[in-house]
């Protein structure tokens, strides 16, 4: 589909190149070639069936430096809804490789694919932007795996079957944890979560059979009243010959009753405690986005030297095939008078005279009219190309 919305792009807009990145929040086109915002939109329009009215209220157009440095922040998780979240990323690699499939990706969003990878990488390696967890799901994980240092043999029970919990169950899976329980209302939604990330699903009224089971305990529901009380806890504990718990409570209002905290053997934290943690993350991760931006701006200006340089490509070729002509057209003349047995050294030495003189010709006759125009920053320029010393 977006490999044929790729090709489509650049016959009908039309485009020199074309990549389409599309995420949950945002829909973005690189794209390479002398067009108009309208026509883009005009296409986009089309192409997802959209009122072109629509489009023109909330788009956004960045041209030259500036997209390259858009599509750099991008890549670094600097202009995410959750600052520095990592999965753009591979959502950045999957748009190159897919327009480099379509064949609408070549030279030149090559080059700006691979500098925002690079840029990208760097702010990762060398910030600590990804580090701090900045959502409730991550950081109940966080804390998890700060207590338990091996997670591939802890059981957790996740308590719920939302979207948190569901973040949860991933997180938990990344980190390889040996074995999760989900416990829902509707046996169903468990399931669902359990295709996924989980290995069992339970009812709620059989918590109190697999409580004593469960190293780590995270709830999210949207009961009104507690989930896990004081007493079912205890029993718990006295079954796991008071082998502690970790429990993180991220409901509102709470799914664990505030007195399970008195236990000796229970690590209790509620959302309250995660937004203070979160908030903080934030604030060390705003931070590391202002040393980030510092990072692009590095790559902005190596890309700018880079491009400069690549002026000077068709004007070096220019200048070889210049020299390369003269040379050939007399070796040519060398090697014929060679052949009717003029003498070797008189042949070589006409041969070196003659193409000094080609090589020299027009730019003595230049730097001539330039000093006579008075244009000095011909002569200095001059003397820099071919490292002159000036004249004394």
């Amino acid at each position: 589909m977006v490999v044929e919305s790729l090709r489509d792009a650049v016959r009908q807009i039309p485009l020199e190149e074309a990549a389409l990145l599309s995420t949950c929040n945002r829909t973005e086109i690189y794209a390479a070639g002398d067009v108009s915002d309208e026509q883009l939109l005009e296409w986009l329009a089309a192409n997802r069936q959209l009122q072109l009215e629509t489009l023109q209220d909330c788009y956004y157009c960045h041209r030259g430096l500036k997209a390259l440095r858009h599509l750099m922040q991008v890549a670094s998780g600097l202009d995410s809804l959750v600052l520095g979240e990592p999965q753009i990323f591979g959502q950045i690699k999957s748009a190159y490789a897919v327009g480099r499939e379509a064949g609408t990706v070549s030279s030149q969003l090559n080059q700006a694919f691979q500098h925002a990878f690079t840029a990208a990488k760097r702010v990762r390696s060398e910030t600590a932007i990804g580090q701090n967890p900045v959502s409730v799901a991550y950081a109940s994980v966080s804390l998890a795996e700060q207590i338990f240092s091996e997670l591939q043999s802890v059981h957790a029970l996740l308590i719920g079957a939302g979207e948190t919990i569901e973040l949860v169950a991933r997180h938990l899976k990344e980190k390889n944890i040996g074995h999760i329980t989900v416990a829902n209302r509707t046996l169903s939604r468990a399931q669902n979560v359990i295709g996924d990330f989980a290995s069992q699903a339970i009812l709620l009224s059989e918590i109190p059979e697999h409580l004593h089971r469960a190293d780590i305990v995270i709830s999210s529901t949207a009961s009104q009243l507690p989930i896990l009380g004081k007493g079912a806890v205890e029993s718990a504990l006295k079954q796991r010959r008071h082998k502690p718990m970790f429990m993180v409570d991220i409901a509102v209002p709470r799914d664990i009753e505030p007195q399970v905290e008195e236990l000796a053997d229970v690590y209790l934290y509620t959302v309250d405690d995660l937004k203070d943690v979160v908030q903080d993350n934030l604030r060390a991760r705003q931070s590391a986005a202002d040393t980030a931006n510092g990072i692009i701006d590095q790559e902005i200006a190596n890309w700018s030297r880079q491009q400069r340089a690549l002026t000077a490509v068709d004007t070096i070729r220019a200048f070889r095939m210049s020299v390369e002509g003269m040379r050939d057209a007399e070796v040519e003349k060398a090697l014929t008078a060679l052949k009717r047995g003029q003498d070797s050294e008189q042949v070589i030495n006409t041969l070196a005279r003659n193409l000094t003189n080609k090589l020299m010709h027009k730019p003595t006759a230049r730097l001539k009219r330039a000093g006579e125009e008075g244009r000095d920053d011909t002569i200095h320029a001059t003397h820099d190309l071919f490292g002159l010393s000036k004249a004394k």
